[in-house]
Order: structure tokens, then sequence, then C-alpha cells
């Protein structure tokens, strides 16, 4: 896997800061699907669903700023395609072998 420097991701300063703060979810588009690293770390999952609001707000934004996209249209957008995936009936959970390869934990 390989990004060029601008179009990695980094840990904001106030998570690095916070003793407290948890990864929760890493997201990865390979091989034309979704690849996930997760973990359950709320007792109630609303909170997850609350966390993934978040993100499709903020994944709006970044459409606005980095590619010109109307904010609301690529909310829409974002929102069609949650509603696509809720919806469809061909979604399968796959569990990958655990590795600790990459200093991973």
């Amino acid at each position: 896997m390989s990004e060029k420097p601008e179009h990695q991701l980094t840990t904001p300063e106030s998570v690095v800061a916070d003793p407290e703060a948890i990864e929760i979810l890493r997201m990865w588009w390979s091989k034309n699907e979704p690849v996930m690293s997760v973990k359950p770390a709320f007792n109630d999952p609303m909170q997850f669903g609350r966390m993934l609001a978040y993100a499709a707000r903020h994944m709006a934004h970044g459409y606005a700023v980095r590619h010109g996209h109307d904010q609301k249209h690529a909310y829409d957008r974002i929102l069609l395609g949650i509603t696509e995936v809720v919806k469809a009936d061909n979604v399968q959970t796959v569990a990958e072998p655990l590795s600790r390869q990459g200093g991973d934990a």
C-alpha cells in the first residue's frame, strides 16, 4: 500500500494529546471493495451509528473543500450510498485472519 504523502491520513493532535482516545475503525478501498479493521468499543452500538453520521458530515465537507462539490449535495450522495448498502441483501461480512504485521495491534 502506497500513497502520496499529501494523501496520507495523520492522527489529529487533539487525539495524540488524549490518553483516553480510542481508535474504532480503519477503512480502505481495495480490489474494488471496502476492507476494514473494526473495534466494537462502545457498550451501545447506537454510539457507533452516531459516529458514522459525524463521519458522513465531515466527508461531505471534505468533498466540498477538495473537489469543489456542493456540501449539501455531497452529503445527500453519501446518505444515498449508505441507504443502498443498508437495503442490499447481498452484503456479507468476511473476516480475515488476524495479523501482527506492520506493528498493528
